[in-house]
């Protein structure tokens, strides 16, 4: 009953206006979600899982891997050859699970205990990515590549307790994953939940407490500290399962914007703890969606452009990976289409970065390549029916 009440809220709430930031220029983002998240390690992982009787390539899921130093360079290289107006290059924001299950440490305990792997540590044991986190670090210098948190495990850590010792169908599942090195495989096994989210056994709306938040969300930010030299300014949360639990626990680590995903089309506003959400436009997913097409994310960025809210495209990780099948050269195939096509139809265009627009708001400037350039930037209310009827076109 109280889920229903609850949909009944949010279906009236969204023919009422919202009141959020309009932009004078148009302006294009790009957000990545699952960077340094190991899957199926390589070819002789998947015949391990084949070995379990697992009956693999229903999905491109079962084919998410995790990128190579390659990978990460040919993003690079492209993104570089895409220059806005000020001559700043295309940027993406790659969101980062700071940590992976540690498969050897595990096992030897019987699978009593969930141990994770730190990337400062490297990657698990039966992992070979040479060349990879200076490939990170190299895009991020070249200022094409921005880092920002998505989380530790992205899975829920009580989820996957419950049943890491389970004798059952889900237990057998789970442990046969952690002995081939992967952790897991999503669509096959939904009840391992999101971090800060348990679907079971409370039902869609159970988010893990305030407390239990923060005391991942802050060794979550260390950790990243500690890889990047920096602290994020900009968070995802995985399966985009946040509440106002998780936007507290972010502000007090110093996170000013939290992306939200695509469907709702809100536009860019701040919360009641200063932190500034911004909504996905699109799903830019050719390895997931098999009727993608570019024309409809151009049509998609337009709309956004003549409302004056931000073009901010969604694309994972597993978009740009080739390890086991390679997904990487269609999908830069066509993100560099896109781009180009923006790039010849607004010769105003800029490429931003979430905490860009951060600063956009508070300054109503952006720093390019020369010298700030100033961006018009007003608040008004936007009809949020309209704006979903744009999103989907």
């Amino acid at each position: 009953m109280l889920n229903l009440l609850r949909r009944a809220w949010r279906r009236r709430r969204s023919f009422l206006p919202v009141e959020g930031f309009a932009f004078g220029r148009p302006l294009v983002v790009l957000q990545s979600d699952d960077w340094g998240r190991v899957g199926v390690r390589d070819g002789e992982g998947w015949e391990e899982l084949r070995a379990l009787g697992m009956n693999l390539g229903e999905r491109s899921y079962d084919f998410y891997s995790l990128e190579t130093a390659e990978d990460v360079a040919a993003i690079v290289s492209l993104l570089q050859r895409h220059r806005d107006s000020t001559g700043r290059p295309a940027s993406l924001g790659m969101n980062f699970i700071v940590a992976n299950v540690d498969f050897d440490k595990v096992s030897a305990n019987n699978f009593r205990q969930i141990y994770l792997r730190a990337l400062t540590e490297g990657l698990p044991e039966g992992w070979k990515r040479p060349g990879l986190f200076e490939a990170y670090r190299e895009g991020i210098s070249a200022g094409v590549l921005s880092p920002a948190l998505h989380g530790t495990t992205h899975f829920c850590r009580p989820a996957v307790e419950r049943h890491l010792v389970d004798p059952g169908e889900r237990g057998v599942l789970l442990r046969g994953l952690w002995k081939a090195g992967v952790p897991y495989i999503h669509w096959r096994m939904p009840w391992i939940g999101f971090e800060y989210w348990d679907p079971e056994p409370h039902g869609e709306e159970d988010f893990l407490t305030s407390e239990v938040q923060e005391s991942l969300i802050a060794p979550a930010v260390e950790t990243f500290i500690r890889f990047f030299s920096k602290a994020p300014r900009s968070a995802c949360a995985p399966g985009y399962r946040a509440n106002q639990s998780t936007y507290g626990a972010w502000a007090k680590r110093g996170i000013r914007v939290a992306q939200n995903g695509p469907g709702s089309a809100m536009p860019p506003h701040f919360d009641g703890n200063g932190i500034l959400h911004l909504y996905r436009s699109m799903d830019f997913e050719p390895a997931v969606e098999e009727e993608f097409s570019v024309d409809a994310c151009l049509r998609v960025a337009e709309d956004c452009f003549a409302r004056g809210v931000p073009a901010i495209v969604s694309v994972h990780s597993i978009n740009f990976h080739s390890t086991i099948k390679d997904f990487r050269s269609r999908t830069l195939g066509l993100l560099d289409e896109f781009l180009a096509a923006l790039e010849a139809k607004h010769p105003d265009l800029l490429y931003v970065r979430d905490e860009d627009l951060h600063d956009l708001v508070d300054k109503g400037t952006l720093q390019s390549m020369q010298a700030a350039v100033r961006v018009p930037v007003t608040k008004r209310k936007f009809m949020t029916r309209a704006v979903e009827a744009g999103w989907r076109a």
